[in-house]
């Protein structure tokens, strides 16, 4: 590595910029093998081109002058600070940047999932009370129709020959009605079947809302997924598993 001279090495780490064989990470991995590598892999002539493939967006925002002087256009510049490794420190503080864009948009992406799983947990609540209201007043429906109906075969009853005891107390049944049974339960068999519809309707929402909740929640995982930091915890958990069994 000693027998070539800086002008090749500078050359070959151009032509892997220029052949996106090289990217930053392979330059911040080359910066640290050696002195000689650090001093050339911090060079503008070799950030520029990667500043610009990367970020093309900040040297669009910059004067001419200090984009000519970044992208190495300025020769007299170049030639002097070639070295100076400004390059690297926009491109540092741009990707500093950007991955802290990306952190908040990401941020911003798990709240309005977890937003949206809320609001699913607060719908299926707010049907189930719902439903529970409209099965409550379906079975007081149910138990008048059953009184009516019975009521109605009392008043039937009447027109025949029956024991004095019972007759009494079928009297005493119809009596106590103050509407018309006849149209009082055909209210409320219309009423027990709207209620089952209603019913059916909940019922539908329900599973509607779980399954959006379903989604929502895979498509957190899914968004919250990182490889490495699962891959780095679960080691971490196997490593200690396996200690404790060394220990025992």
């Amino acid at each position: 590595m000693s027998v070539l001279p800086d002008e090749l090495w500078r050359s070959i780490m151009e032509i892997g910029i220029e052949t996106k064989t090289l990217d930053y990470r392979n330059m911040c991995c080359l910066s640290i093998t050696c002195r000689r590598l650090r001093r050339l892999a911090a060079e503008d002539s070799l950030w520029s081109p990667l500043l610009l493939s990367d970020f093309p967006s900040t040297t669009n925002n910059l004067k001419s002058s200090d984009a000519d002087r970044i992208i190495g256009r300025d020769s007299n510049y170049a030639s002097t600070s070639n070295s100076s490794g400004k390059a690297k420190n926009l491109y540092q503080i741009r990707y500093e940047k950007d991955r802290e864009k990306k952190r908040l948009a990401h941020r911003r992406a798990v709240l309005r999932i977890e937003s949206e799983i809320a609001e699913c947990l607060r719908k299926i609540r707010e049907i189930k009370l719902q439903c529970l209201e409209e099965k409550k007043k379906m079975n007081e429906a149910v138990a008048e129709l059953l009184n009516l109906r019975r009521i109605r075969q009392a008043s039937v009853a009447l027109n025949v020959w029956q024991p004095e005891m019972i007759r009494s107390r079928q009297r005493e049944m119809v009596q106590q009605t103050n509407v018309p049974v006849d149209v009082r339960i055909n209210a409320l068999e219309m009423e027990v079947s709207l209620c089952k519809q209603q019913i059916a309707a909940f019922d539908c929402a329900i599973r509607f809302q779980r399954k959006r909740h379903r989604t929502a929640e895979e498509k957190l995982d899914s968004v919250k997924y990182h490889p490495f930091r699962d891959l780095h915890s679960s080691g971490c958990r196997v490593r200690s598993k396996r200690l404790k069994d060394t220990l025992d």
